[in-house]
Order: C-alpha cells, then sequence, then structure tokens
C-alpha cells in the first residue's frame, strides 16, 4: 500500500490473469484482504467496498483509492460481467464518502503499456 498526495490509502487491484467472475472475486479477496465472510457475489463486493470497517487499517479515516489494474482482458472476455463489476465500484463509491475507486492500466504489468505516459 502506499499514500496519495491527499494522504489516503492506495490499494491495487490487479486483476491480470483474470478472465472470469470467480477469478475476480477471488482477486477482490486477496488483493482487498477481505474477510472471511466475503461471499464473493456481486451484493457482498458492493457491501464490502463500502464498509470501512473491512479497509485496510487507517483507511477509514484517511480515505481509500482502489487502482483497478490489468482489467482489460478480463473486459473483453466478458463484457457483461465487466459492466456489472463498474456498476458495482461506481455504486461503492457513491455509498459513503472515503473511497474512490480508478481504473489503473488495463494491461498486465508483465505487458507493455496500453496508453501512451
Amino acid at each position: 500500500m502506499t499514500e496519495d498526495s491527499a494522504g489516503r490509502l492506495v490499494v491495487t487491484l490487479d486483476l491480470g490473469g483474470v478472465t472470469d467472475k470467480a477469478g475476480l472475486m477471488d482477486r477482490c479477496a486477496r488483493d482487498l484482504a477481505l474477510p472471511d465472510r466475503f461471499g464473493r457475489n456481486w451484493d457482498s463486493l458492493a457491501d464490502s467496498l463500502a464498509d470501512p470497517s473491512v479497509w485496510p487499517e487507517g483507511a477509514a479515516d484517511r480515505g481509500l483509492v482502489l487502482v483497478v489494474a490489468g482489467w482489460r482482458a478480463y473486459a473483453e472476455a466478458r463484457p457483461d460481467e465487466w459492466s456489472v463489476a463498474e456498476e458495482v465500484f461506481a455504486e461503492a463509491t457513491d455509498r459513503g464518502p472515503g473511497l474512490f475507486v480508478t481504473l489503473g492500466p488495463g494491461g498486465s504489468s508483465r505487458e507493455a503499456a496500453d496508453q501512451p505516459g
């Protein structure tokens, strides 16, 4: 974890290699250190993202920036699922203060950048 210029904690959700919903949920559980009670479904993901009590230590007070990286292959393989994921990210951001979700580079960190810069 790092922090941004505003002091918010920054966590990367790396979706490199994820090609289905199960993989997305597993990666969310791992990268976000979600509790064992995380149900690995869309509603549970939305609830977890909007619940500062399951965020990394200190994030509830400082804010949390979630950078979703390596998402392009999943979005292309499962566009309907990716659309739901984007809705979940947006809904969680709207549900309470302190959470910001942003799309980072769409490709894997092992690949060449898919965007200039």
